[in-house]
């Protein structure tokens, strides 16, 4: 399916909340209040359409699917039918909508305690002087080392940092092994989730929870989508969706 193949009604939809002003939250609460608006059916088929649309370099659809990604983890409260949407999807047979819904564990799992103890070794200052010193600190080797601990709230000050360079970040949503809810503050920073090497080093990590990286998926170049959709260290349901969204992209 094309472009042009598409439902006018959904890519008017899409235009309008594309020239929506007010920034990453306006527009992800304007997706998730759209998706709440519509019934079930019906958005699930803007879910998929968006994704199709992105992967096919629509630039509308490219600029709004992040919004409507990180809306399915944080908007709920505007999505009365939100648990009922893979369902749906699936009843409807749009694949790619029902991996979006996936859970499961991550393939590598970094066990907590042992991330504690290492971070015990690595850092002897009280967590919350830690915490301050990921914020404001303007030495480079200081952000550097604060950056591979595993506490996600230390992790969270790290990325609000301004002296924090997009290779750093690079790094962290590499790192392996690795915790997994460090790498989920990278995806709820709005400063960094909008970065390709960051979503693609995210998407390749093997200790990133399933639930976000079929989030993250939608967002790949089309490159990334297939060395992902053949990469054995991912998730299944991952590794598919990478799959049937290079596929969309293909036919485009």
């Amino acid at each position: 399916m094309t472009i042009d193949d598409e439902p006018d009604e959904l890519r008017q939809i899409i235009r309008r909340l594309d020239v929506l002003g007010g920034g990453h939250d306006v527009l992800r609460r304007a997706a998730a209040r759209t998706l709440g608006e519509l019934d079930p059916p019906q958005a699930t088929e803007l879910l998929s359409t968006v994704m199709r649309l992105s992967v096919q370099r629509w630039e509308p659809a490219m600029r709004v699917l992040p919004a409507f990604m990180r809306a399915l983890e944080d908007d709920g409260d505007l999505i009365p039918h939100l648990a009922t949407l893979r369902q749906v999807a699936a009843l409807s047979e749009q694949d790619d909508v029902t991996f979006v819904f996936s859970e499961g564990r991550p393939v590598q799992e970094y066990d907590s305690d042992a991330a504690a103890r290492a971070d015990a070794k690595l850092f002897t200052s009280p967590l919350g002087v830690l915490k301050t010193r990921a914020r404001l600190t303007r030495n480079p080797d200081e952000l550097s080392r604060l950056a591979v601990a595993s506490n996600a709230s230390v992790i969270r000050e790290v990325l609000k940092n301004p002296r924090l360079t997009e290779d750093l970040v690079v790094r962290i949503a590499a790192r392996r092994p690795a915790r997994p809810e460090p790498l989920e503050e990278i995806w709820r920073s709005p400063r960094w989730n909008m970065q390709p090497a960051v979503r693609r080093a995210l998407a390749f990590n093997p200790y990133l929870s399933p639930e976000v990286g079929v989030k993250i998926v939608p967002l790949l170049s089309a490159p990334d989508l297939r060395q992902l959709a053949t990469d054995r260290n991912v998730h299944l349901s991952v590794r598919e969706l990478a799959g049937k969204l290079s596929a969309s992209a293909i036919r485009r």
